[in-house]
């Protein structure tokens, strides 16, 4: 008997690979898998490797907490998306929707819910976020990451999964990291990245203590979209990109330390691979604080070494990687000591679970 499920989530990267992670046990499970994201956004890029699923793109509209004048624009744009998603949920009749957040996932999960479709939606910072919370009331179960989430969330709908990580970023192959970067294997690399869309003021402070850096270290920067600096590409032992798919796994595996943005999906890949890494998370003037609350959960539990923006300079930053190089050892032993189980299958599980009903 064929089974179908809708996958959907958007916006950055962190809304789209946990949704690529499932994709492969998706398919051994034997479902017929189609996604649904913006016209236009990272998820489509993301998701055109799979030529095989189709995608269907729908307009989306931002809810905000603050004054801005497309706050009067963006209300009719989530109509018109919900009324697309509507159309094309009653043209493909899936079994199950499958939700990783992101404004794009919020009419398409009201759109299931209206007709009946059963919806699992996941949440991966330790407090939902405003299109989750939108969202929970029309959803079967809640996935999420933290213990301390599950007390936030509807009891009979609460389920700690942990994220789905992809599995091919544990087969990394240095040695061809090293030929990407043009890099010596004698020398330790740290890995830079903030998020899908880059980290400007984390790539800032990253370029002024450069010199430093490279004294002791190689550095691979992955900057975000339209982050690159031109007047540094020809700096030896310094390579930029913009972002990386295929061969972000080789990156990992040649990457000694990392500094990071603290978003939910980013760190716990790092805990997946052990990698001991450096936090510098989104301050709460810039955001609604999950990333300060998951940084710090990572901190107390061994697993990160945390540096708050506001604090941050090109002298402070030489000085934590160089503790963190030195002290690696002791984070890796916390990170293999933390038992963390992959969540693929209690996700596959609730799927379908849900499916079957």
């Amino acid at each position: 008997m064929s089974k179908k499920i809708i996958l959907t989530g958007g916006g950055t990267a962190g809304h789209v690979t946990p949704n690529i992670a499932l994709i492969p046990h998706l398919k051994e499970a034997g479902y017929e898998i189609v996604y649904i994201g913006s016209y236009d956004g990272i998820e489509k890029r993301l998701i055109s490797d799979f030529p095989d699923i189709p995608y269907y793109g729908i307009a989306t509209g931002k809810f905000r907490r603050y004054l801005d004048v497309k706050n009067l624009t963006d209300p009719f744009r989530v109509v018109k998306g919900f009324a697309e998603a509507k159309k094309i949920l009653k043209k493909e009749k899936p079994d199950i929707l499958f939700s990783k957040g992101g404004f794009v996932s919020v009419p398409v999960v009201r759109a299931a819910a209206s007709l009946h479709i059963p919806c699992i939606i996941h949440e991966s910072d330790m407090t939902p976020g405003l299109a989750n919370k939108l969202c929970i009331s029309s959803a079967k179960k809640v996935c999420c990451n933290f213990p301390e989430t599950l007390k936030m969330l509807p009891e009979k709908k609460a389920v700690l999964t942990g994220s789905p990580i992809r599995e091919e970023l544990s087969g990394g192959n240095k040695i061809a990291a090293f030929e990407l970067c043009n890099f010596t294997a004698s020398k330790p690399v740290i890995m830079v990245v903030g998020g899908s869309l880059g980290a400007a003021s984390v790539n800032q402070i990253v370029r002024k203590a450069l010199d430093k850096l490279l004294e002791d270290f190689q550095v691979i920067h992955i900057c975000g979209k339209d982050k690159v600096d031109e007047q540094l590409l020809n700096v030896n032992g310094y390579k930029q990109f913009e972002y990386l798919k295929t061969e972000l796994k080789d990156v990992f595996a040649m990457a000694d330390v990392i500094i990071s943005r603290a978003g939910a999906n980013a760190i716990c890949e790092l805990l997946a691979l052990k990698k001991p890494n450096l936090l510098v998370p989104l301050p709460a003037s810039s955001s609604r604080g999950d990333q300060l609350l998951n940084a710090a959960s990572f901190e107390s539990q061994g697993f990160s070494m945390v540096v708050q923006e506001e604090s941050l300079t090109p002298d402070l930053l030489v000085e934590k990687v160089q503790e963190l190089y030195f002290t690696r050892q002791i984070y890796i032993d916390a990170m293999n000591a933390s038992m963390q189980m992959s969540s693929i299958d209690s996700i596959m599980k609730l799927i379908e679970t849900e499916a079957r009903s």
